[in-house]
This record gives C-alpha cells, sequence and structure tokens, in this order.
C-alpha cells in the first residue's frame, strides 16, 4: 500500500513539475511584449462616405494613447515651421508612445506626409511629427469639423470620423 501511495504521488509531482516549464509569469505573456514594444504608425488613408470622411491611422503593435486636438495652424514637430496645406481649421492628432521608425532609425511610415484631399469636409493630410515618442498628424478643413474617434483591432488601426450632410 506504501508503495502504491509512493508512485501516485510521485507521478503527479512529475506531471505537476512537466508543466512548470510551459508556465510564464504574467509579463512574458504575448500580449505584455507587445504593450512594451513601441507601437510604429505604418500609414494613413482616407475616404469618403454619404455623411463623414474618415481618416484611418494604421499601427503596428497597439494602439496607444491618441490626442485629437482642434489648432488654430499647423506646425512641424522640432523646426516649427509652417505646414503649408490651406484650411481655415485644422485638428491635430497626437499617438504617444509610438514611432514612424525603428529603433535602428528606419522608416516605417509609408502614408501621405503631406496631401491635399478633395473630400466633402476633409481637405488636406499631414503627417508633421516622429519625435521623442510622439507621432504627429494634421487635418485641415474649410469649415469647423465636428467628428468622433475610436479604435479597431485586428489589425491596429486609429479611426477618426468627421461628419458632413449626406452626399449620396
Amino acid at each position: 500500500m506504501k508503495h502504491r501511495n509512493f508512485c501516485q504521488i510521485t507521478a503527479a509531482a512529475v506531471i505537476l513539475t512537466a508543466g512548470l516549464p510551459c508556465a510564464q509569469p504574467a509579463s512574458a505573456t504575448p500580449l505584455a511584449s507587445a504593450r512594451t514594444q513601441t507601437p510604429l504608425v505604418v500609414n494613413a488613408r482616407w475616404g469618403g462616405h454619404c455623411t463623414y470622411d474618415r481618416l484611418v491611422i494604421d499601427l503596428k503593435g497597439y494602439v496607444p494613447t491618441v490626442t485629437v486636438t482642434p489648432v488654430t495652424r499647423l506646425f512641424y514637430d522640432g523646426s516649427g515651421e509652417r505646414v503649408p496645406l490651406a484650411g481655415k481649421y485644422f485638428l491635430q492628432v497626437r499617438l504617444h508612445p509610438a514611432a514612424a521608425h525603428t529603433e535602428g532609425g528606419k522608416n516605417v511610415y509609408r502614408g501621405p506626409k503631406l496631401i491635399k484631399v478633395y473630400l466633402p469636409k476633409l481637405k488636406g493630410i499631414a503627417m508633421t511629427g516622429d519625435f521623442e515618442g510622439y507621432v504627429t498628424l494634421g487635418a485641415t478643413f474649410n469649415t469647423k469639423p465636428t467628428y468622433k474617434h475610436f479604435t479597431l483591432h485586428q489589425p491596429e488601426r486609429f479611426v477618426l470620423d468627421i461628419a458632413h450632410p449626406n452626399v449620396c
């Protein structure tokens, strides 16, 4: 009887310890390690819909904190030079932490640096900064924009919808 209990205990111990190399602390899970990597801004794209214009920022990694701020003008980060896009109203979209380049300095952003857009509301997009953990883009409008923003996942995206009257 003692031998049988000993065998059962030994077998249980072997089974339990066999699983230990597979166990990982929470900090080593893929989600946690993905959060430690700076998300990369890889593209910006836009589209027109019946009642809104949409700006989408594509990311590799996760969606960082994003602030959308109405500003009086758009300026390039670092230089402070004015962004040469016409418009009366401007939105600054700032992502942090984020980068548009790898740690080695290779540019990963493939979207427009500066482009006029001919949609009902959205008139231009500019990449205005990629510096010290912040990526900043700007959008221009001829009339005051009413907007909402949200995130989408798999793939990771930040979405800015700008409302306008139905054009369909």
